[in-house]
């Protein structure tokens, strides 16, 4: 089977689910990564800390994307500090494609040790998660500090903090001979389920139905996350088996999709004065812009 289309269809890899548990005011995206995030790797030569650290993040920017209700939309997660050894995470997506890439220093996590903790790669920074709603012609934006001892807390906090959602959520990354396979989970109390009362996060003890699912979510352990053999749907209603219903919504193929075009530059570069394009030309007149996603270069002749 060499045909990794083939492959992702039987191992459920490169796909998000898309769930719901109506009697308790519960969505759910499950997602696994694999040869998706094998390119998206493999487009600089990281360290295995910082594979460990982007897959991740791009596990999470997949669970949070698919919350999106159109494919119109874009959602953008970026970590970013000045006095750490990770100076800047981005990943987004958008419509089932997903890019991602970090700008690090090498010499600065060398000192880190073989597993820093997020406050040791990034010091101290912020998360920003935006949401482009390109059917309304809205964006939404929320910062928070980067904090907790992975980046799936500090996107929980971020959820708890800046949307006021209840949210657990659960990451793994594993390194096989394959490649590398990431898996992760998100579980939300749905808005609607709370009107007229408080916050969930603020008394847990009034709502056994988020307290419920909560204490499954914690039960999920890291070989379920990044096992191959389980696939997506199985293991949601494993997980989830004893409930009324659960309602399978859709199933999204996932794909590494940067968007980096010679047109896309051009059109970019035009935005600039004559003169600033003028200085940027190298002796042959051709403005060499790289995309840091996809580590290509694409000559300009202005």
């Amino acid at each position: 089977m060499n045909n990794p289309d083939d492959l992702r269809r039987v191992t459920g890899l490169d796909q998000i689910l898309a769930f719901s548990i109506p009697g308790r005011s519960i969505r759910g995206r499950a997602v696994r990564l694999g040869p998706v995030l094998d390119t998206i790797l493999a487009a600089h030569s990281y360290p295995p800390t910082i594979q460990q650290l982007l897959a991740e993040a791009l596990v999470l920017t997949a669970l949070m994307g698919a919350l999106l209700k159109r494919d119109d939309g874009q959602l953008t997660m970026q970590a970013q500090t000045q006095d750490g050894a990770v100076q800047l995470l981005v990943c987004d997506y958008r419509a089932g494609e997903l890019r991602g890439y970090v700008k690090h220093d090498a010499d600065l996590l060398a000192k880190q040790g073989a597993e820093p903790s997020l406050a040791a790669l990034f010091g101290v920074g912020h998360l920003a998660i935006t949401f482009d709603l390109a059917e309304r012609g809205e964006r939404y934006q929320g910062i928070v500090p980067l904090e907790g001892a992975c980046l799936a807390e500090a996107v929980e906090s971020y959820f708890a903090q800046s949307e006021q959602v209840p949210t657990l959520i659960r990451t793994g990354v594993a390194t096989v001979p394959s490649g590398c396979i990431a898996g992760g989970l998100l579980l939300q109390h749905l808005p609607e389920g709370e009107e007229g009362r408080e916050r969930l996060h603020v008394r847990n003890s009034d709502h056994p139905e988020w307290e419920h699912v909560a204490v499954l979510g914690h039960s999920v352990r890291h070989e379920e996350l990044v096992d191959t053999g389980l696939p997506l749907e199985d293991w949601v209603w494993r997980l989830f088996h004893e409930e009324r219903e659960v309602r399978v919504q859709q199933v999204t193929q996932l794909s590494r999709g940067c968007r980096c075009s010679t047109v896309h530059f051009e059109a970019v570069l035009a935005r600039f004065p004559k003169e600033d394009r003028r200085d940027m030309r190298d002796e042959d007149g051709i403005i060499r812009v790289s995309c840091a996603f996809c580590s290509r270069e694409f000559p300009i002749l202005d």
